[in-house]
């Protein structure tokens, strides 16, 4: 129990190195909460858990053409609702507190690269050509789009608040569901440090 006890008041100051974890909210596409914590001085990670929003009417459109549900099928609309999006990232830090000439507080700029699940469910409306009756028909659809993202963006940390905010901007490139559809995507946010 001694050597226990010993140990761990070995590793307080270790536990206790600047490494700034911090968890927060980041607004914008997607909107998240996010966790960070630091592996050392230069490098991060990151897990995010959100909203993401919907892609455009046409990227839609072109699945229901791509994948309909008989030969016939005439695409009339759709409705679609925000799904769950997920992210696992990483990234390079470097301090511009010097460049920049900041006096409190210091700053770093940052890029890197992630993994990125999302969800949307998309209701769709059809008819069965124009000779047929049989009126408007629907089908439920989750659409989950899987890929790589890169981003880069810069974080501000204050001298006398545990907080920190950031704003960045990426892209997003899928690989499941429409393989090289790319959507661009940012935000702002901020973060609680501990």
């Amino acid at each position: 129990m001694k050597h226990r006890l010993a140990f761990l008041l070995f590793l307080l100051p270790f536990l206790g190195i600047a490494q700034e974890r911090g968890a927060g909210i980041r607004l914008g596409e997607p909107f998240n909460l996010t966790y960070k914590d630091f592996f050392d001085d230069y490098f991060s990670w990151e897990v995010m858990i959100g909203s993401g929003g919907i892609n455009s009417p046409g990227y839609y459109q072109r699945d229901f053409e791509n994948n309909p549900p008989s030969s016939n099928a005439f695409y009339i609309g759709h409705s679609a609702s925000k799904g769950v999006s997920l992210h696992g990232r990483v990234a390079y830090h470097e301090d511009f507190t010097d460049v920049f000439d900041i006096s409190q507080g210091y700053l770093l700029g940052y890029g890197g690269v992630g993994a990125q699940l999302r969800t949307t469910q998309v209701n769709y409306t059809y008819n069965l050509g124009a000779g047929e009756s049989g009126g408007t028909f629907s089908e439920q659809r989750s659409n989950v789009d899987f890929g790589p993202e890169a981003f880069v963006g810069g974080e501000y940390y204050f001298d006398e608040l545990p907080i920190s905010v950031f704003a960045e901007v990426g892209i997003f490139l899928e690989l499941l569901d429409r393989v090289g559809h790319i959507k661009g995507q940012g935000g702002i946010g901020v973060r609680y440090l501990f």
